[in-house]
């Protein structure tokens, strides 16, 4: 299994919304002994843990499908999993599925362009801004010290999930024990 976190290479973004998918990756690496593998093609910094491998694309975010077709083909990987933030979800949920639209995420726009529609995706809710016209800055934005606590449980909710897949879970069986919908209303009030 490929387990890919969305996210843009750099210390200048290492804490936005948009850089959840590397946070979870990090989680998993801090759980789990790893391997890293260094290879330049790969465009990303690839990690093996058992049987399964953790991507972070070094490509930033629009590109970041050519990372992932990368050590997809190179390693003959069937089984994709791709962890995103999403503004459609209020911060603090988290959904999966498969395939579907992309809804305006680069990250996803380039997977989906790379590999195909029908990988399981690992929806992180951010939350939306007040303002239409806010959506880059809110996405590469920081969490706030509020937000922290909530980030925290998203984040290790998230990497409970992609755990429970690699136990052999089914991806239907681990969205209905960890699926999150409703979350504390004041985390969901949007930024000013």
């Amino acid at each position: 299994m490929l387990i890919v976190g969305l996210g843009n290479p750099g210390s200048a973004y290492a804490q936005t919304r948009h850089n959840v998918g590397f946070m979870v990756i990090d989680e998993l690496l801090s759980r789990h002994s790893h391997d890293s593998i260094k290879k330049a093609a790969f465009e990303g910094e690839l990690f093996k843990i058992k049987d399964h491998f953790l991507l972070k694309p070094t490509t930033f975010m629009n590109l970041s499908g050519r990372s992932v077709a990368s050590v997809k083909k190179f390693y003959k990987i069937d089984d994709v999993v791709v962890i995103h933030d999403d503004l459609d979800l209020p911060f603090g949920a988290l959904r999966f599925k498969v395939g579907g639209g992309h809804g305006g995420h680069n990250g996803l726009k380039s997977t989906d362009a790379a590999i195909g529609k029908e990988y399981l995706r690992v929806r992180v809710g951010i939350g939306r801004p007040a303002h239409k016209g806010e959506v880059t800055g809110f996405v590469l934005g920081k969490y706030d010290e509020a937000q922290q606590e909530l980030l925290k449980a998203q984040i290790a909710q998230t990497a409970d999930a992609i755990e429970a897949l690699w136990q052999g879970g089914s991806w239907e069986d681990v969205a209905s024990k960890y699926s999150v919908k409703k979350v504390p209303n004041k985390a969901n009030a949007p930024i000013a």
